[in-house]
């Protein structure tokens, strides 16, 4: 008997900690480890195979938003690891080897609800494609392949390059991004030099409503809004956007607070799914580890939103079952006191 692509989603779905291949074998009568990992090695799941799973349930508006953003999964202690190479985490603040992952996230903002429709493997050694690159063909790709209706990109600094921002204003769509704080900017109207971001005056009027800016090295006439706002009382992020007519700095905050959903995403597929977990050497293998997770997460994420609870909360139920059992009929006596 052979696992199949859904055998191995309902492997990490199941299991608590360990994903593994000796522990799915050690506890599935069925498959031993030599099936699961030619499994690993012979399937393909693309982003491709996502997306055919996601276009039948997924609730699109014309508002929707697309979320752009990369996760890295450590793979410190590797040395032997297809897909993995130095690279800076976001999450450990510094420069890490690991497999970095860019994500495209759906959100349509009346339900709340969101969806993984896209996921590309940085690997430029191989396909000499940066982040950059994958996001702009991903966008390029939910607007004319799939057609997904959506009004607003949301991006981190990372991706707030001039060449993506035109690129998104051109497609007619709305962005809301932040800068990094050294970004050269000028809100003179050309009367005075450029200068860093977070160098610029703000009266009581720009911090409500914003302020015109252009960014250095975009085209004379093509001027965002700019926004700063107080994340904590020791951080500062200032949020440009091509919505020329938002005018409150509150609203703009609003508006990027959905960005952090993929942050929700790369939390929940790396505490509840195991995505850094897959310990196979072949690229191919954590590849179709990489799809599976993505895989297991829209179902679990569907089946929280049907009982209207969380990711979190579905894995803590399958351990309160399985303490319930153990105390009516344990598997370990207690003979002596």
């Amino acid at each position: 008997m052979k696992p199949t692509c859904r055998d191995y989603c309902q492997f990490l779905i199941s299991s608590q900690t360990n994903y593994t291949q000796t522990w799915f074998a050690d506890h599935h009568q069925h498959f031993s480890h030599d099936a699961i990992n030619r499994y690993l090695q012979n399937d393909n799941v693309t982003p491709g195979v996502v997306w055919e799973e996601v276009k039948g349930v997924i609730e699109t508006s014309p508002d929707g938003f697309l979320v752009f953003d990369d996760s890295v999964s450590d793979k410190n202690h590797s040395h032997k690891m297809g897909l993995v190479r130095l690279q800076y985490s976001g999450n450990e603040h510094r420069l890490i080897k690991g497999i970095g992952v860019v994500n495209c996230l759906y959100v349509n903002p009346r339900t709340k609800r969101y969806w993984i429709i896209d996921w590309r493997v940085y690997e430029p050694d191989i396909d000499a494609k940066s982040k950059l690159t994958h996001m702009k063909e991903m966008f390029d790709d939910a607007l004319n392949i799939k057609k997904l209706p959506f009004r607003v990109v949301l991006m981190d600094s990372w991706y707030a390059t001039k060449d993506l921002m035109l690129h998104l204003h051109r497609e007619g769509k709305t962005f809301y991004c932040p800068l990094k704080s050294n970004r050269l900017v000028d809100d003179s109207g050309g009367k005075q030099p450029y200068q860093a971001v977070s160098k610029l005056q703000w009266s009581q009027q720009d911090a409500a409503y914003g302020k015109l800016i252009k960014i250095h090295g975009f085209p004379g006439a093509t001027k965002v809004k700019l926004f700063r706002v107080a994340i904590t009382t020791n951080r500062t992020e200032w949020i440009v956007t091509n919505d020329l007519d938002q005018a409150s700095t509150d609203d703009a905050k609003e508006m990027c607070t959905i960005r952090w959903k993929i942050e929700q995403y790369h939390r929940e597929v790396k505490q509840t799914l195991g995505i850094e977990k897959c310990q196979c050497r072949s690229a191919r293998a954590q590849r179709n580890h990489i799809g599976c997770v993505i895989l297991a997460w829209n179902c679990m994420s569907a089946l929280a939103e049907k009982l209207k609870t969380n990711i979190y909360n579905l894995k803590k139920k399958m351990l309160s079952t399985y303490m319930m059992q153990e105390l009516i009929q344990p598997s370990v006596l207690m003979t002596f006191v």
